[in-house]
């Protein structure tokens, strides 16, 4: 996809920050463990947070592949911090779309400005995948819902200043039709939260939620009852493009480190470049990594054109976090014994990448989906 001059001044903005002020100080963050929330605040400054959200907002209005090309600068410096302007895509599209206007205006400039955090609470302990089939409770009382139960596996469960929390008001045996959204503030009485030790990306701050009697106003409700759970579906396929572009971000990243080296390590008196053994892995990685960006960039193309994208997005979802696995993996076998070091990024990065083969939709969950969107529910009945 050829990009027009002014997303290419965007892209460069982006890149120029990435690499000068996030790729030095990536594995020193992630070893400190939260949120960097002045760099945050930078980044608001410099509009690298909610692009897309209406001027009116602050925003800037823009498409749904600028904020692409963006997702993926960002992460090439810092795997992490780039979950925060992409969670500000996914969760202010939905709020965009379905919020009432008091919580519209004062979250969404904050959003913006790097000032707040706003997790998405959809995954419970007896299942993320199935997510028609919550249990958390919204029990309406006059003019106030009250929640309880437990949200777990929650990116920016501890850093996070609100929620957008899906709870069931209908039946169980209602499924999908019976979820309702609520946007929840971090400080809520009754609201409390854990963190998790995960493999990687510490500073995203995972964990669980609790709400214990929580009270949450009936302005605060997204859309009507019982339609929260076709809002977030809706949500998702816009999310997982951008999280494919995160991880070929990283991947890219230790794709031009691991040039860089090959054309300074010498064996047997020349560069290891020289060698097929060496370039041709590499080769076929940057290829791979190449695909995708292009895939994720064409199923936000469809997107902004108001075309159907799902199945597109959930290719790239599946394709883009395992790749860029096995592409880093190559890049630190490539460095030799020195890439098994601590000093190079190549073993955070496989660590943060990892999480999102699981987060967000598994690989077994987009291949169903792909296979509903080519033959329909007759071949995966279930989702």
């Amino acid at each position: 996809m050829i990009l027009n001059e002014d997303q290419r001044a965007l892209q460069e903005t982006a890149r120029r920050f990435s690499r000068e002020r996030l790729l030095p100080h990536y594995q020193q963050r992630e070893a400190d463990g939260t949120l960097d929330r002045a760099l945050l605040r930078e980044m608001g400054e410099m509009g690298l947070i909610g692009m897309d959200f209406p001027e009116a907002y602050g925003g800037l209005g823009l498409d749904g592949v600028t904020i692409g090309v963006i997702a993926e600068e960002i992460a090439y410096g810092d795997f992490n911090v780039s979950a925060v302007p992409v969670g500000a895509s996914l969760m202010g599209a939905i709020i965009l779309r379905h919020a009432s206007e008091a919580v519209r205006e004062t979250w969404i400039p904050r959003m913006i400005r790097g000032e707040v955090v706003v997790g998405i609470c959809v995954t419970e302990p007896r299942g993320g995948s199935d997510a028609a089939n919550l249990q958390l409770r919204a029990r309406r009382d006059g003019d106030h819902y009250v929640l309880n139960g437990e949200k777990t596996s929650i990116s920016f469960a501890a850093e996070g200043d609100a929620f957008l929390v899906f709870a069931r008001t209908g039946q169980p045996d209602e499924g999908a039709r019976g979820v309702t959204a609520l946007f929840v503030p971090g400080d809520a009485p009754g609201l409390r939260r854990t963190r998790f030790d995960d493999v990687g990306s510490h500073i995203v701050g995972r964990g669980s939620v609790f709400f214990d009697d929580v009270r949450v106003p009936i302005e605060n409700r997204l859309g009507d009852e019982g339609r929260g759970f076709s809002q977030v579906m809706q949500g998702f396929d816009y999310s997982r493009a951008l999280i494919a572009l995160q991880c070929v971000g990283a991947a890219q990243a230790s794709l031009d480190e691991a040039w860089a080296y090959t054309r300074e390590r010498e064996a047997f008196g020349r560069p290891i470049a020289q060698f097929q053994g060496v370039s041709f892995p590499l080769a076929e990685g940057d290829s791979m990594i190449a695909a995708i960006r292009q895939l994720s960039l064409h199923a936000l193309a469809l997107r902004d054109a108001g075309l159907p994208h799902t199945a597109e997005a959930a290719m790239v979802k599946w394709m883009g976090p395992k790749t860029a696995f096995d592409v880093i993996h190559q890049c630190l076998l490539t460095m030799g014994h020195y890439g098994w070091t601590k000093e190079t990024p190549h073993q955070q990065r496989l660590r943060d990448v990892m999480g999102l083969e699981i987060g967000d939709g598994t690989a077994g969950v987009m291949k169903l989906i792909i296979a509903r969107e080519r033959v329909g529910r007759c071949a995966v009945q279930y989702l």
